[in-house]
């Protein structure tokens, strides 16, 4: 049950009391927009015709474009990226074509300056179809026939539409648009919009004209074709299709009856009817890099995030199909219909987004405790948030590559929990009836923040701007300290407001306007607003209840508890709802990290949890999730054998509880926990789950029906982690014949955990030969640095510069700066560190400095938590074995 708590203290009277940052952003406006183009020659409609060549990999193009000149000028600079400009004119006058490859672009003079008012632009180029999964390129894939496809795929955000046609290619200039392309005749084209006509051009080929679409920007526009098939459906009254290759269609039935549920509650929650005339959802078989991508009518998604087979697809499967579904589904109304006016406010379409599907996937599957389970999310947004190289929600963005870096987990996850904050202030009615009213007002334009906090001011009559913005215009989590004495036999607390923060020497000020809420078993709940000008008081009855801060969890910040609000809690900790006890020992933990509690705190806590038969999925992924990352800091240790045995004992009992055979009647919390569980009992040497884990993997090899697919991921993980050269050249035999994408992570996922150097070599070889698909490449490096117990070895194999120019030779251009960062995040060596900075990668871009630099501050902060980690276990672990 979600009650929302009664609002005993709300300090909104007057804005005097409140504090924020100093400067506040303004709502959009198209001429002051950010951006790279001139805005004196503005887009209004492109009829883009493309003649694509699959065997050679090319394509021409032909574009004619209506564009209006608001100002006296010469000539007319927009993107392009890889393409050759081989003429332009407007209105029949020739054009000079200048092109700067570098910054993209391409600059047409005129003989003449230009009148303002409408004009006719057009251009005829041609460019390459690569493999890299950007812009438009190509995708070759194997079916379970054991055939060779190739299918032509497009991704656009952020900034590769200049890929497939030269045009405005910024968010603020949104235009319609009516393509057309010329395809191999085999083939199933969709784009954005219906099919108008099709037909012959030429022997093997067809000419497929597509409607015009609403008004959208550029990175919206998709284009696919292949080998695919449908199932259909609607929603509501807008015809919903799922494509997949030819022959796995029916793996998208669950994602049609998903897409099918949602798209009603959205026309409703948003109160505009999605505009298009029809939905496609797409899937990509594997080399798609972006994961899933809302282009508008024209979904697209890796395979394995979309299709779903009840036989062989794991529960996480199910579960990803639903939440991605949702996702993208949320950006047709924020994020397609209301678009960001810069990259600077992504969180607008990816926070949202993000929100939006745990809304909805809650609503429909309310037994899977979206909401308690969401805390991993959260605390993987504040792992980020607290280091000195974190970003505020809104950041300004000066390039490309470095708007590549914002699609993090602040824009995402962190802009998830502070829109979950502001709706839990205001009111979950009151917020739906300002987003209706922000929709309405912005359809079919471009917004900033500030539009997003005045529709809702409008609506619930509360200054949203001074909360919410101190939040999203500066970087960081706050800390909320509370002290407690009892008078009169009653509980006074009081509340301060700090900074939490890892490894940063110069913290900035605290100043957020923080919706506080407190409460606990039996007491009443009350609200603040905290800020940093002054404490706030709140009084309860009785003086031995235990009162927490943050109920449901809620609110965006950190909480630190004197000894005896601790104790309290400690005592009744059974009593506490599960994402409350989450939530508990998520804060605790942190507190050790930042060094404001030892780590004993946090172990005693969790220590206690088989006594209290926890069962709860989101405290045991918490729990399991830190264990782990203690795990990495005690490698080479002499107490890493005594605390592997504290874990096992601590996840014995669930495993007891669990069993290795799912139950007809279990809950799918409990089919989801118990992959987590077996698979951390086989980090920690379980001799129990290793052994039964290689009898299973042996039956699998034989009579792969003789394992339930839920047990596939943890078994296999298992077995590679543990992995002689006979099981792990088994285990690449299966990598190198499987079809889906499903099945090659996890067989990749399972190498990725052998320990061996000699096979980690073998991996890392593995990840870049060309098995695993390009859009996958870097993100399975990485993997490789994370499960193998050995980061520094993955980062000297990878670093070696022939190795290195082979991986970038796969990869899109957005994952470039990431590469070297992502792996050398998972050490603690200072070696690593400095050669990363070293590299010439790291200084390639602003994109690249940003995620080098991360990466380097996060090595040394996770060296300092490990020691002080290690300096604690030592005496705790002796403590426990007298």
């Amino acid at each position: 049950m979600n009650v929302r708590p009664a609002i005993a203290t709300l300090l909104l009277a007057s804005t005097a009391l409140l504090s924020g940052p100093a400067l506040a952003e303004s709502p959009f406006d198209f001429a002051h927009a950010p951006g790279q183009l001139p805005k004196d020659v503005v887009p209004g409609a492109y009829r883009i015709n493309i003649v694509t060549d699959l065997k050679r990999l090319s394509l021409t193009g032909h574009e004619d474009i209506d564009v209006t000149v608001t100002a006296p000028t010469a000539s007319i600079t927009l993107n392009q990226a890889g393409l050759t400009l081989t003429s332009a004119t407007l209105d029949g006058t020739p054009a000079r074509i200048a092109q700067d490859d570098k910054a993209q672009t391409a600059t047409l003079t005129l003989p003449q300056p230009m009148t303002t008012g409408p004009h006719k632009l057009a251009i005829v180029y041609r460019g390459p179809i690569p493999a890299t999964p950007n812009g438009i390129y190509y995708d070759d894939y194997r079916t379970t026939d054991g055939k060779q496809h190739r299918m032509l795929v497009t991704q656009f955000e952020v900034a590769d539409a200049r890929r497939m046609f030269p045009g405005w290619d910024e968010p603020a200039f949104k235009a319609t648009f009516q393509l057309t392309a010329t395809l191999p005749a085999n083939l199933t084209a969709i784009s954005n919009m219906p099919i108008e006509s099709s037909t012959p051009a030429g022997a093997h080929a067809k000419r497929v004209v597509f409607g015009t679409s609403p008004r959208m920007s550029t990175y919206l526009l998709a284009l696919v074709a292949g080998d695919m098939k449908a199932v259909s459906g609607k929603g509501g009254d807008t015809p919903i299709n799922v494509y997949a290759p030819t022959g796995e269609q029916e793996q998208g039935r669950y994602a049609l009856a998903a897409a099918s549920q949602i798209l009603p509650y959205y026309n409703d929650y948003f109160g505009v009817a999605y505009p298009l005339p029809k939905m496609d959802l797409i899937a990509i078989p594997g080399n798609y890099e972006a994961g899933a991508m809302e282009n508008w009518g024209a979904i697209t998604f890796i395979d394995d995030d979309l299709l779903f087979d009840p036989k062989t697809s794991a529960p996480t499967t199910q579960e990803a199909v639903y939440i991605v579904v949702a996702h993208e589904m949320a950006h047709q109304w924020s994020g397609d219909l209301v678009t960001m006016g810069w990259w600077d406010n992504i969180w607008l379409n990816e926070g949202f987004a993000t929100w939006m599907e745990t809304k909805a996937t809650d609503h429909f599957n309310p037994t899977w405790q979206m909401w308690p389970r969401q805390h991993y999310e959260r605390e993987q947004a504040m792992a980020q948030d607290a280091h000195p190289t974190t970003h505020p929600i809104q950041q300004v963005i000066h390039d490309v590559s470095e708007a590549d870096t914002a699609f993090d987990r602040i824009s995402y996850q962190k802009g998830e929990q502070v829109i979950r904050m502001v709706e839990d202030w205001l009111g979950p009615d009151i917020f739906r009836d300002g987003m209706r009213t922000y929709m309405k007002a912005h359809a079919y334009g471009n917004t900033t923040s500030a539009d997003l906090w005045a529709a809702l001011s409008q609506v619930s009559h509360q200054d949203v701007a001074t909360v919410a913005r101190s939040f999203t215009e500066q970087p960081g989590i706050p800390l909320v300290t509370i002290g407690r004495r009892c008078e009169a036999g009653k509980t006074t607390l009081t509340l301060t407001e700090g900074r939490f923060a890892i490894s940063d020497p110069n913290p900035l000020p605290a100043r957020w306007n923080i919706p506080v809420t407190v409460g606990g078993p039996g007491a009443p709940t009350q609200r603040v607003i905290l800020t940093s000008d002054k404490p706030a008081h709140l009084t309860f009855a009785g003086c031995d209840q235990a009162l927490k801060a943050n109920p449901g969890e809620n609110g965006y910040y950190r909480t630190a508890y004197d000894a005896a609000s601790l104790a309290a809690l400690g005592k009744a900790f059974g009593q506490l709802s599960a994402v409350d006890r989450a939530n508990l020992l998520g804060d605790q933990y942190a507190l050790f990290q930042a060094g404001l509690a030892p780590l004993s705190t946090w172990l005693n806590l969790v220590a206690a949890l088989p006594a209290t038969h926890e069962d709860n999925i989101a405290v045991w992924q918490d729990t399991i999730a830190h264990l782990r990352e203690l795990d990495t800091m005690e490698r080479g240790t002499p107490s890493r054998p005594a605390f592997h045995a504290f874990a096992r004992a601590l996840l014995g009992p669930q495993m007891a509880r669990l069993g290795w055979t799912p139950r007809a009647d279990e809950s799918f919390l409990d089919t989801l926990l118990r992959p987590q569980v077996i698979s951390a009992l086989g980090l920690f040497d379980d001799p129990a789950v290793i052994s039964g884990a290689q009898a299973r993997f042996a039956a699998y090899v034989k009579d792969p029906a003789s394992l339930p697919a839920s047990l596939v991921d943890p078994v296999t993980s298992v077995a590679g982690r543990h992995a002689d050269a006979a099981t792990y050249a088994t285990l690449a035999k299966m990598l190198r014949t499987a079809t889906s994408t499903e099945d090659k992570l996890r067989f990749f996922n399972a190498l990725a955990a052998a320990h061996d150097p000699a096979l980690i070599r073998q991996t890392v070889q593995i990840a870049y030969s060309g098995v695993i698909p390009n859009g996958r490449v870097a993100r399975s490096l990485a993997r490789v640095a994370a499960s193998s117990d050995n980061p520094d070895l993955v980062w000297s194999l990878v670093q070696e510069p022939q190795t290195q120019k082979q991986i970038r030779a796969r990869l899109a251009p957005w994952s470039q700066s990431a590469l070297l960062p992502a792996i050398a995040s998972h050490s603690i060596n200072p070696d690593v560190a400095r050669a990363l900075a070293a590299d010439p990668s790291a200084t390639a871009s602003t994109g690249a400095k940003i995620e080098a630099h991360k990466a380097t501050d996060l090595i040394a902060a996770n060296a300092a938590i490990a020691a002080r980690a290690q300096a604690d276990l030592t005496p705790w672990l002796a403590a426990l074995s007298h």
